[in-house]
């Protein structure tokens, strides 16, 4: 019998493992995707769905979405050249990586951080420089990631804030320096900007042009199923990096969708603040269990451990109809000697984030002490 010849297909390929997330869409509380859990009002889809009815199917795209891209530039005030739209972060990431990356090319990853980057950066044959957390809670420290690029002479260092899986952040001033300091270019994923206050990366492309900013429609904007994100730096750079893009990524109906969400405002808005509220109740709720233990977050997640050996605490609160993550392939989340290994969870609506309580007591009331089994 006739074997497939592997071996022709990239060894940097695989090496890797297809990114897989198993989840249970029907859970009643999903809680493992930081994905906003409030979708948009039935009224306004139903409104949308006309877009998709409207257009030519037997049409392409427009190569880009132009439409999008001048509303965005419209409400950032910032130019339309130095925009791309993407089908999800994801495929952005992909396509830096064939802009920038390359065999031996150094890429300055901080870790914990969203597997993606090492994974596309490996996939590309780059050497990957890592950065290890600074303090208790898995934060990053400037000043190490500013460093470890100007060691390396780094193409791209890559900064995600708040980060996840952590939900910290590295304050304005720790960007600003990077962007000033930093060989190469400087990719700030901000997914989670809307759960923050106070100054965004988009400022500092002005005066930095080695800046790249990401954000995505799919956290706080409710739209994980429609796949959009979009990328902002100067326009020579972004135009460059559109050499690299497939065209035709982001379809008509999506794009309307897009454009309707930006002028319901009030939409992010109030969930923005339902989730930020819920986020400090849930908390609150979990200091008073001392066998509990959680890390603050910025984002609409957070880090928890408890007794209970994760795997074993993942299937249990999956047979409530809860879902949460399992974070410990992560080497800094993973258990170690004594310490027990992390969870992830997202804030969904009040009635989810209450089952959650209660399934996380029920659970742990069942579980014998003792030392947990995955140490």
């Amino acid at each position: 019998m006739l074997t497939a010849p592997l071996h022709l297909i990239r060894k940097e390929v695989r090496g890797e493992r297809a990114y897989r997330v198993p989840t249970d869409a029907n859970a009643a509380a999903k809680l493992d995707q930081n994905e906003s859990p409030l979708d948009l009002p039935e009224e306004v889809k139903r409104e949308l769905v006309e877009c998709y009815v409207a257009a030519n199917w037997n049409r392409y795209p427009e190569d880009r979405p132009h439409e999008l891209i001048a509303a965005l530039a419209d409400r950032l005030g910032h130019p339309k050249d130095g925009i791309i739209v993407g089908h999800g972060s994801n495929e952005i990431v992909h396509t830096i990586g064939l802009a920038m990356m390359g065999n031996g090319v150094p890429i300055v990853l901080p870790h914990p951080m969203f597997a993606l980057y090492e994974s596309v950066a490996r996939m590309h044959g780059s050497h990957v420089v890592a950065v290890d957390p600074a303090g208790p809670h898995f934060g990053h420290n400037a000043d190490d990631i500013l460093n470890a690029a100007l060691e390396s002479n780094a193409t791209l260092t890559v900064v995600t804030t708040p980060n996840n899986p952590t939900g910290q952040i590295i304050p304005f001033e720790g960007l600003e320096r990077i962007a000033a300091g930093a060989p190469g270019f400087v990719l700030i994923d901000e997914a989670y900007v809307e759960f923050v206050e106070g100054p965004t990366a988009d400022t500092l492309i002005k005066d930095h042009p080695n800046v790249l900013v990401m954000r995505t429609f799919s956290k706080a904007m409710g739209l994980a199923g429609l796949r959009l994100a979009y990328l902002l730096g100067t326009p020579e750079v972004i135009q460059e990096i559109e050499k690299a893009r497939l065209p035709f990524l982001v379809d008509r109906g999506c794009e309307a969708i897009a454009l309707a969400l930006l002028d319901r405002t009030d939409l992010v808005a109030n969930c923005v603040t339902m989730l930020k509220s819920e986020c400090n109740r849930v908390l609150t709720e979990l200091a008073l269990r001392s066998e509990i233990e959680t890390i603050p977050s910025a984002a609409n997640f957070f880090l928890m451990r408890t007794p209970l050996a994760v795997a074993d605490l993942c299937e249990k609160m999956a047979g409530q109809s809860i879902r949460i993550r399992n974070v410990t392939a992560y080497r800094a989340l993973a258990p170690s000697h004594d310490e027990r290994g992390w969870v992830r969870v997202s804030i969904g609506t009040p009635e989810q984030n209450t089952a959650f309580l209660a399934a996380l007591d029920m659970v742990l009331a069942e579980t014998p002490a003792g030392i947990p089994s995955d140490l």
